[in-house]
């Protein structure tokens, strides 16, 4: 009887610590936040990624009535900021913004990841799509991309296309490009997209490929050709230049995007909160007219409907990298 009487007692007391810490768990998210939020951006100052991460922490934190505190902890093509958020502690103080690099072309790409895209991260809302252009140097010989590839076929080789480094996202895009195409094209790394920006609008590169936001001076300056958008439709900063889906390859996919991730085992309704913020941030009228001044559109998302665009974009990075076979350390 003692011992039936005892393994009760231990069961009843093991209910109430977990009805404890489960009460404890939703007084916390009740409370959230009631401190600043930092918002790691895995890039440099300046950026596109930066750009979107400083809009949300603007207007998002208006909604949270909190401060957002972006840090920018660059490296390892974004590796080591989102390695960062995928240590802090899970209570939704430390979040990321991720992008198609960190949670695509990176995990497909580099041999040896410190984070686990998907089991490392709370996917939270993804916020912006921001398209890239497939751009040349406006010397050569080709007025649309047709006449490119037509170029490309005749030379293999001949031409070169210039990226921020080896596995980066400008590098894997254009390896799906001349896969899709048949062209094959003289790869140029650098250790950034602005000096390969600068080299093909110096003549030394071709090609290269970047954000929209990146490069849309250059382009409107004449310093660029732009020849296609990858995005899922025009873009009203550019309505001549088509998209890939329009001039016939659809599997280069719709662009990138710029979503924020916590760390894993944050609260969900931590998360919800974080969500339902982005979303009404999305709502204000000046949020809206500042990214579109960056070539971007909105991208409202529940967290699993993030959760899923993650998965797609590192499937399609995935089988770019090994038919490529782009490896990186």
């Amino acid at each position: 009887m003692s011992r039936r009487f005892f393994g009760c007692s231990a069961r009843i007391a093991l209910a109430g610590v977990c009805a404890a810490l489960s009460f404890a768990g939703t007084a916390h998210a009740a409370d959230y936040p009631s401190r600043p939020i930092k918002l790691v951006v895995p890039f440099a100052a300046g950026g596109s990624t930066d750009i979107v991460a400083r809009l949300v922490a603007e207007y998002a934190g208006r909604d949270l009535k909190q401060t957002i505190v972006v840090e920018n902890k660059a490296g390892a093509g974004g590796s080591l900021g989102m390695e960062q958020v995928a240590r802090s502690v899970a209570d939704g103080y430390t979040i990321g913004m991720a992008t198609m690099s960190t949670h695509g072309s990176n995990p497909a790409v580099y041999r040896k990841m410190n984070y686990d895209p998907v089991k490392d991260f709370e996917p939270v809302a993804n916020v912006l799509a921001v398209p890239s252009i497939f751009a040349i140097n406006p010397n050569l010989p080709a007025r649309n991309m047709a006449e490119f590839v037509a170029l490309a076929k005749g030379s293999p080789d001949k031409y070169s296309f210039a990226s921020p480094g080896v596995g980066s996202l400008g590098h894997v895009n254009i390896e799906n490009f001349m896969m899709l195409a048949g062209i094959k094209l003289l790869h140029v790394p650098y250790r950034g997209a602005g000096p390969a920006l600068n080299d093909v609008m110096g003549g030394q590169v071709d090609a290269i490929t970047d954000n929209l936001s990146s490069t849309l001076p250059q382009v409107l300056g004449g310093k660029l050709r732009p020849l296609a958008v990858l995005g899922a439709e025009r873009s009203p900063l550019l309505p001549d230049v088509p998209t890939y889906i329009e001039l016939g390859y659809p599997d280069m996919g719709t662009g990138g995007w710029f979503g924020l991730v916590a760390p894993a085992g944050t609260p969900p309704a931590v998360v919800q909160r974080l969500n339902q913020a982005v979303r009404a941030a999305m709502q204000d009228p000046e949020f809206r007219k500042k990214a579109e001044d960056v070539g971007g559109t909105l991208m409202p998302t529940t967290p699993q409907e993030f959760k899923v665009q993650i998965e797609q974009a590192l499937a399609r990075y995935a089988k770019v990298a090994k038919a490529a076979n782009i490896q990186a350390d």
